[in-house]
């Protein structure tokens, strides 16, 4: 499995000259180099061949198609995810598409993690069969109480047999981030489980949503991505808990003009 390279718990990416061509048609670039990808690892799945390992180059070949385009990828807090000992619940912001690709190349070398998924997603054409090897909790969103009891009982099988959850409490994908939109189920998940919290702001618009298909927006080089951790948080006042991981995303997102 290889490891996105990292110095003191941080990574950027290198500078280098894009060719002319991609820089006018980053979009098709990507999207080309990420359909071929995700195809390939399609036939890995039904053939039951796509593992860890696999999940997670096949997001690290997706961090680096974005920096072939022009993308510039700065990743912090790599040094908080090799110190975790026990199953932990993830919880970011959803800003775009970028985070579900390119997590897993930064969690799953030191981590096995899996995600919480809306069932169009779980459902989607080719993809389908990259999610469903991982096994995620699937959500409806139409009936909440249903939702929540699924993530519940689901979530803490998963934790307890010793895989990590990621989670976006966000009803869905947005450039804005709104406290009131940010629910407290991972942290309540985290609590019935008795498992921290590690908090993750995310600055992804670099991937845009697109407007006929969500998944399918421009790509945008010129806007910088973050990616940052914090130290994991513990569950047991979840209010406080709560606070702490907006208030983490919150500060994040103003230090890159996200806000």
């Amino acid at each position: 499995m290889n490891k996105l390279p990292d110095i003191n718990g941080t990574y950027n990416t290198e500078s280098k000259k894009i060719p002319l061509l991609k820089k006018i048609l980053p979009s098709p670039f990507f999207y080309i180099r990420c359909a071929r990808l995700v195809w390939k690892a399609s036939i890995l799945c039904k053939q039951s061949l796509y593992g860890n390992t696999e999940w997670s180059d096949s997001s690290l070949t997706i961090l680096q198609t974005m920096e072939n385009v022009g993308g510039m990828i700065e990743v912090t807090g790599i040094d908080i995810i090799k110190e975790i000992k026990r199953p932990v619940v993830f919880i970011g912001n959803h800003m775009s598409s970028l985070e579900t690709m390119i997590l897993p190349c930064i969690i799953e070398p030191y981590v096995d993690c899996t995600f919480v998924i809306k069932q169009g997603i779980y459902d989607m054409p080719v993809f389908k069969h990259l999610i469903r090897a991982r096994n995620p909790i699937v959500v409806q969103r139409k009936n909440p109480r249903a939702d929540f009891a699924l993530v519940m009982s689901k979530g803490v099988e998963i934790l307890n047999s010793g895989r990590s959850i990621i989670i976006f409490p966000q009803t869905t994908r947005t450039v804005k981030f709104d406290p009131d939109e940010f629910n407290t189920i991972g942290i309540k998940l985290a609590k019935r489980a008795n498992v921290d919290v590690i908090p993750i702001a995310l600055k992804t618009d670099a991937w845009g949503n697109g407007k006929i298909l969500k998944e399918v927006g421009k790509i945008d080089p010129s806007k910088r991505i973050h990616i940052t951790f914090g130290n994991p948080i513990n569950p047991d006042n979840p209010r406080l808990a709560h606070s702490s991981v907006i208030s983490f995303i919150t500060s994040k997102l103003q230090l890159w003009g996200a806000l």
